[in-house]
């Protein structure tokens, strides 16, 4: 099995290869067409809902394939749109929901919400990498988990949007070497503490990020294991059974991914 590091790092940098290889899956396809030729004729919340197949595409495209059933508490989502600042979504601590009910705007555009690109060919984009991003995590969590963060890194811009989405928490505690319990303390102090530890504002920069998701796939992989013996970072310091001593090698290599203020 190859390593987290290694792996995330192919991915990266053969991404538009890897998502022309999803999109030309045969059952990937026949979903993206199927949705092409049908959304722009959906003209409500109604009708959006009761197509069960476009309702999934678009749930799974915007990450939220998990909430699939939930359609009650989508419908409220999608009927009270984002303009108002007291709108259900803009009450969630999960953004996803609010960028959902923007890209499906039947609240402010009516029947012409699905007449845009974002609804048509940039949900479809959205679907193959949301598709990527599963199956790379059916062999290995952990680059579901740098490619999501990698996918949502433009976006974040404090603690706080960190600790509403389990999934970049997850990463961050990790990056961090943060043991499980810290998810148990009191939310300000964890965000203080995020904030001390991490330059949000750099999240747009290549080089930060790329820094950023190497450290945290190294410590995915120690404190998941077992890695792969050909890992161009670990396989150096040692490897029995599956177990990476936490020798000086190691944590000299560790080191090296450091970023400014960790």
């Amino acid at each position: 099995m190859i390593n987290t590091l290694t792996q995330v790092q192919l991915v990266r940098t053969n991404m538009e290869r890897s998502l022309k290889t999803v999109a030309a899956d045969p059952t990937v396809e026949r979903q993206s067409e199927y949705y092409l030729e049908n959304i722009r004729n959906i003209k409500s919340v109604d009708e959006f809902l009761a197509d069960d197949r476009i309702f999934s595409y678009a749930m799974t495209a915007m990450g939220l394939e998990d909430m699939t059933y939930a359609k009650a508490f989508i419908r409220k989502v999608l009927e009270e749109g984002t303009d108002d600042r007291t709108a259900f979504a803009n009450q969630l601590a999960d953004t996803k929901y609010k960028d959902f009910a923007e890209t499906f705007n039947f609240k402010r555009y009516g029947e012409t919400a699905t007449s845009f690109s974002r609804t048509q060919d940039g949900i479809v984009a959205k679907f193959h990498r949301q598709t990527l991003e599963v199956r790379e995590g059916e062999q290995n969590q952990g680059v579901r988990l740098a490619l999501y963060f990698e996918r949502r890194a433009p976006d974040i811009t404090s603690a706080y949007d960190v600790l509403a989405d389990r999934a970049l928490a997850e990463t961050v505690y990790t990056s961090l070497g943060l043991p499980q319990e810290f998810a148990m303390t009191d939310i300000d102090k964890q965000a203080a503490y995020l904030e001390e530890h991490l330059d949000f504002d750099m999240f747009g920069d290549a080089d930060y990020l790329s820094k950023f998701l190497s450290r945290f796939s190294a410590l995915y992989d120690l404190a998941n294991g077992p890695v792969a013996v050909n890992s161009p970072v670990l396989s150096l310091y040692g490897n029995s059974n599956g177990v990476i001593p936490m020798g000086e090698g190691l944590l000299a290599s560790i080191q090296k991914l450091r970023l400014g203020g960790f």
